[in-house]
């Protein structure tokens, strides 16, 4: 402390502006970082420990192998509301991303919603993850921990139960949007969707649960760097006038939300609403991909692929929502 308190007064007398000390309980402290050094990773007994400097070896156990040339630059501590502590390891590789195609192939787009999480240009319908048994569960521990006494020994108690029921409602969450994304960062040389404010939507009135619980900005953010570490072009598009303009001539018809099925006036096409909004993202996509020069975008055919609806619970088992699909016309 001395020595922190020495080094502010140096700062100041050299002109520095310096603050005052912010002072935290022991309990406040919920993580710590190691940069640079005072880490190491030993494999003693064939167990996996991490030295820590002035707290020693600890045992670890990966959730996943490191790169065998990854280089751990730094290491934070952390300690979730459920009282599990965890290392996070933050390492740098020396291989470069691999370069992106000039001239894409496999070229996808994505429309995003709450009953049909994702719709795109394949044909592929993915399902909103059903968490309703999750939410439940938290709303019975929240009610529980009501009754409980503040402060209390059971209150304690309680309170880690709802931050283990909060901890399984984003863990399921986050495990079905790496699995989505990993899926067409993989398989795609060129992804299209929405540049969505998701956090302006879900301040809006009226169904906001389900926007906050979609997390559209979470998939979004996740869909990028995927994209980037597999080579993949991401393009991210203006979302005004998806759903209403026609992929197939471009003329704008207003159709309410309670409509799920488009139907141009103009010339005759007819799709489903989200897989309408889908077409007309990969084609901005593709324009904006192409650069602003380009006259005309690429057209769209008028026969769409046929909607395969594949539900959520096949994403999280199998990791890729085109693994195994359910046929047309069953849910």
């Amino acid at each position: 402390m001395y020595d922190n308190l020495s080094t502010l007064r140096g700062r100041k007398e050299n002109g520095y502006r310096v603050g005052t000390l912010k002072w935290k309980a022991p309990g406040e402290y919920r993580s710590f970082t190691y940069s640079q050094s005072g880490f190491k990773l030993k494999n003693t007994s064939g167990r996996t420990k991490l030295w820590l400097s002035k707290l020693g070896e600890i045992p670890i156990t990966f959730h996943r192998d490191l790169p065998d040339d990854a280089e751990i630059k730094t290491v934070t501590v952390k300690q979730e509301p459920t009282g599990k502590w965890y290392a996070i390891l933050g390492v740098e590789t020396p291989d470069d991303p691999p370069e992106k195609p000039e001239n894409p192939e496999k070229c996808v787009g994505i429309d995003v919603g709450i009953l049909k999480y994702a719709h795109d240009t394949d044909g592929t319908a993915v399902e909103s993850l059903d968490l309703s048994d999750e939410r439940e569960r938290l709303e019975r521990a929240q009610r529980d921990l009501s009754r409980k006494e503040h402060g209390s020994s059971n209150w304690k108690k309680q309170r880690r139960v709802v931050a283990e029921r909060h901890a399984d409602l984003k863990n399921k969450r986050r495990d079905f949007l790496h699995k989505l994304s990993n899926h067409y960062a993989r398989e795609y040389d060129l992804v299209a969707v929405e540049d969505l404010d998701a956090k302006g939507l879900v301040e809006l009135s009226g169904n906001s649960r389900n926007r906050a619980g979609a997390a559209w900005g979470t998939f979004l953010r996740m869909l990028e760097y995927k994209c980037e570490h597999e080579g993949t072009h991401f393009v991210a598009v203006n979302p005004r006038g998806t759903t209403k303009e026609c992929a197939s001539c471009g003329v704008s018809t207003e159709k309410p939300l309670w409509v799920r099925e488009h139907s141009c006036p103009a010339c005759g096409f007819e799709a489903d609403r989200d897989a309408n909004a889908a077409w007309n993202i990969l084609s901005r996509g593709i324009t904006k991909r192409l650069g602003a020069g380009r006259s005309e975008p690429t057209p769209v055919e008028t026969a769409l692929p046929v909607d395969s609806p594949v539900s959520a619970k096949r994403v999280v088992e199998t990791g890729s929502p085109t693994l195994k699909r359910e046929p047309s016309g069953e849910r």
